[in-house]
């Protein structure tokens, strides 16, 4: 009697690819929403319809909000390091970038709070100060986000899950995405204020 061979192995389904990529893209619509009412707003105040759109006594200091641009191209760098160790079964050099992904995730945050603090703006003086908190607030959603994704992806890699190169894959196309949705807000927000 002759065996069969075996079956082909089934398709990977890239499910948590998949998802980062939809999660992604609904993040991109949501600031990209924000950034076109923060300017329509704008052009509504420098017509004259609301008034004055950034308040007299208010400083957005540039040098954090720069630092937070540059802090995005290592995170970039060692988000696809932790992809090509992850490839190569090396734990080490993938958690060492995991880990690298994370500090510079929380260092974000800590430089968005120190901008906030600068400002010293209540959330209510008006138009500005309400978008100027909503965006930001989200932007800042979505690092805090990212650090937990990179947690969770050194977690199950260095917990053994060495075969999983989908959910470090995955972790650096986070980051990529919010590279680039944070980079138009920086450039609305922050430079054409």
């Amino acid at each position: 009697m002759i065996a069969l061979p075996p079956a082909p192995a089934p398709a990977p389904r890239r499910q948590v690819l998949v998802g980062t990529a939809i999660a992604s893209a609904a993040a991109a619509a949501a600031v990209g929403g924000m950034l076109a009412v923060w300017l329509r707003l704008r052009d509504q105040a420098m017509h004259g319809i609301e008034g004055t759109w950034v308040p007299k006594d208010v400083h957005v200091p540039m040098v954090p909000a720069n630092v937070l641009l540059i802090s995005l191209l290592p995170i970039c760098v060692f988000g696809q390091w932790a992809v090509y160790s992850a490839k190569r079964g090396d734990k080490a050099h993938t958690g060492l970038a995991l880990g690298l992904v994370g500090l510079l995730g929380v260092a974000f945050i800590n430089a968005q709070a120190y901008i906030w603090s600068q400002m010293g703006l209540p959330v209510t003086q008006g138009s500005f100060s309400i978008m100027f908190y909503a965006v930001t607030g989200t932007i800042t959603a979505l690092a805090i986000a990212g650090v937990v994704f990179s947690a969770i992806t050194a977690f199950r890699f260095l917990g053994g899950r060495t075969s999983d190169h989908e959910s470090v894959s995955a972790h650096a196309l986070y980051w990529y995405a919010f590279s680039t949705i944070f980079s138009v807000l920086w450039f609305v927000v922050y430079v054409t204020k």
